[in-house]
């Protein structure tokens, strides 16, 4: 059991999700490696990019207990279904929560839907209370929706992403965080591409 590669564990237990749900392949990899970058801009911690990078990977394993006529629906939730599937956060954190040493990376998948004005789910925090990692997974988490495409809708190009999420700076993201974020794709953005495939091996991510 000790030579068990916790991080290839953490992956594969990622793809549990994607068994269920195929709009989300590779979806739950590019959150964590967008949210490592992010972390690792504002200089965080090893362990702490560490700790974000796992939680990333983990955020959607709430999604297993969610209903399949729910999850796989092809088109727009009602308010009802939607109120059901924001439960994904809660039973992800129930899952996490009484693994030894994984408290923190519990808390960031409980809350990585709170947004930044308090108008987000389960709890509705808002700024610092939000756990700082899940306050980073909730802008890539975000990213991410917005550039891969969905039964519902058509992927947005990259700068199209941005202006949004720039829009939103202060209301769902963390300002401080925003800008780090902005950093990366600056600077990275070959490289963001260059991770970043779908399913049929085409990039998800299109300028």
């Amino acid at each position: 059991m000790g030579n068990i590669d916790f991080h290839s564990f953490v992956n594969s237990l990622s793809r549990v999700i994607e068994y269920k749900d195929l709009y989300t392949h590779g979806h739950s990899d590019r959150v964590a490696d967008l949210s490592a970058l992010i972390a690792l801009e504002m200089g965080l911690s090893e362990d702490l990019v560490d700790e974000i990078h796992i939680a990333a990977h983990l955020h959607d394993i709430g999604k297993t207990g969610i209903p399949d006529g729910i999850l796989m629906k092809s088109g727009k939730l009602n308010h009802k279904e939607y109120s059901i599937m924001q439960d994904h956060s809660l039973i992800g954190y129930d899952i996490l929560k009484e693994v030894k040493g994984l408290k923190a990376i519990s808390l960031m998948v409980k809350y990585h839907h709170e947004k930044f004005d308090g108008t987000g789910y389960p709890d509705r925090l808002k700024k610092d209370e939000i756990p700082l990692g899940a306050r980073i997974i909730t802008l890539a988490d975000s990213f991410d929706a917005m550039t891969t495409p969905r039964p519902y809708q058509k992927a947005r190009s990259i700068e199209e992403a941005v202006i949004e999420i720039s829009k939103s700076k202060k209301k769902h993201f963390d300002p401080d965080i925003t800008d780090y974020f902005l950093k990366v794709i600056e600077a990275q953005k070959d490289y963001i591409l260059s991770i970043i495939v779908k399913t049929e091996g085409e990039k998800s991510w299109i300028p």
